[in-house]
């Protein structure tokens, strides 16, 4: 591996330059006409423009990137998260091609990416589950049959969704029949595939994932578990490690159920399970993400482990040379996401020029981002502007922390998701760790505008 074509934008772009430099390793940068001034374009060691501002013409074009490796010469090709980085055919064209995918193989991304072979492998292994359809629902009559058998709420899910999309939920039998043919246009649409699955939907459940890495010589870690409950619509707001509600025991159960699920999927690289938790503190497989997150910097703290060094080194085939036994957890850890949102209006995206961005800094603060000072967001792709992460020994020294950090952040321009933040490190719940994935979706319904 000599030349890496990092196949994203943004922070994550600039991330995977940065591990590859510090490994030696050349970069290769893509940009759409809308990213000609982004950072990852001045720091990467090339830069090759790959098409119009909307990704579907850019980010999203294989042909394209495919193209920019042969013309660069490039070896090996990192997606990133997001656009192509759990697209098993683009995983296998780079393969054919000779290219290097810096990720599992499109074998494991096809096992692990449908929703319903993920569940089968995590039952194979003896993962608890949850209950739901065996296998895909071929038709509205059988879904119908399934949810009298589970009983309802039921959540009706795409194959191939992610992200929390693709996802609806049924509250009655009349609700269902409406919500499953809703679900099977959306997924048709947004996936190219109508394929949908059936769950009983786990009430006021807690996001729980665990880190995995796996080399392709067999051997396996987890590097514990990431609390991601702070949700809004299903997407994450803030992350934390260790999670508050996790005991030691159900951790390393957790993290076991976790690694026997990749090892039955072959898998090789770094990559993340997704669990729920329920009131009782039961647990049940949710999906494998077969990429790296962008809530990988919070593990990276808490372990003192460089994931994107680990995925660049698997990825050329060395082993791991850490042992289970290796793993230790420092302290506390928050990743708190900087949109350009505004969440006084409904988190409404705020695309724009930022007249000034100031950075916080000093001890056990850190700042992952590809925006400066004058930069245009455009408002073709997601409105992060940042990734805050705040460590301390334990939670409430992180939140202390915290709120200087985000006291120090000054960005003008564009609204953003800052005072959301400040609000929820005053929030009584949030303190003392007594919520739920609902909890913001019900304050916004309350009609909370998250300012004091």
């Amino acid at each position: 591996m000599k030349k890496v074509l990092i196949a994203n934008r943004g922070e994550i772009a600039v991330r995977i330059i940065r591990a590859c430099h510090d490994l030696g390793i050349s970069t290769v940068a893509v940009y759409s006409k809308a990213d000609a001034e982004a950072m990852h374009v001045h720091h990467a060691d090339e830069a090759i423009c790959i098409g119009e501002a909307p990704s579907a013409k850019s980010y999203l074009k294989i042909a394209n990137l495919i193209a920019a490796c042969e013309i660069t010469h490039a070896d090996a090709v990192h997606p990133g998260y997001g656009f192509l980085s759990e697209n098993a055919n683009f995983a296998s064209i780079c393969e054919s091609c000779g290219l290097n995918f810096i990720g599992p193989s499109s074998r494991s991304i096809m096992l692990l990416g449908d929703k319903a072979e993920a569940k089968a492998t995590a039952k194979k292994v003896k993962c608890p589950v949850i209950p739901g359809s065996d296998g895909v629902v071929p038709d509205v009559e059988t879904g119908l049959k399934e949810a009298r058998k589970f009983g309802f709420p039921i959540f009706i899910k795409a194959v191939a969704g992610g992200g929390g999309k693709g996802i609806r939920i049924a509250y009655t039998e009349e609700d269902f029949i409406k919500k499953f043919m809703a679900a099977r246009a959306e997924a048709e649409v947004s996936f190219n595939n109508p394929a949908l699955y059936l769950e009983k939907m786990v009430v006021n459940p807690r996001h729980i994932e665990v880190q995995v890495m796996g080399d392709k010589h067999g051997h396996y870690i987890y590097l514990g578990e990431r609390d991601c409950t702070i949700q809004r619509r299903r997407q994450k707001l803030i992350e934390e490690a260790p999670s508050p509600k996790i005991s030691e025991a159900v951790r390393k159960k957790m993290g076991e159920c976790a690694v026997n699920i990749v090892r039955a999927a072959h898998y090789h690289s770094v990559g993340t399970v997704e669990f729920l938790l329920d009131e009782q503190g039961n647990f049940y497989f949710m999906e494998v993400n077969t990429r790296i997150q962008v809530e990988h910097t919070v593990t990276e703290e808490l372990t003192g482990i460089d994931l994107l060094q680990y995925q660049l080194k698997i990825a050329r085939g060395e082993k791991l040379d850490l042992k289970q036994k290796d793993i230790a957890f420092r302290g506390h850890v928050f990743e708190f996401r900087i949109n350009a949102e505004n969440p006084a209006q409904q988190f409404a995206p705020s695309p724009g020029q930022l007249e000034h961005y100031i950075p916080p800094g000093g001890p056990h603060v850190r700042v992952d981002s590809a925006c400066y000072g004058g930069y245009r967001i455009p408002p073709n792709y997601d409105s992060m502007i940042a990734k805050l992460i705040v460590t301390g020994r334990t939670r409430e020294e992180a939140i202390g922390r915290s709120k200087r950090a985000l006291r120090e952040f000054h960005i003008t321009g564009v609204s953003t998701t800052i005072p959301f933040h400040q609000y929820m490190l005053e929030d009584r719940k949030f303190l003392t760790h007594d919520y739920t994935i609902n909890y913001i979706d019900g304050l916004l319904a309350e009609g909370c505008n998250f300012t004091r």
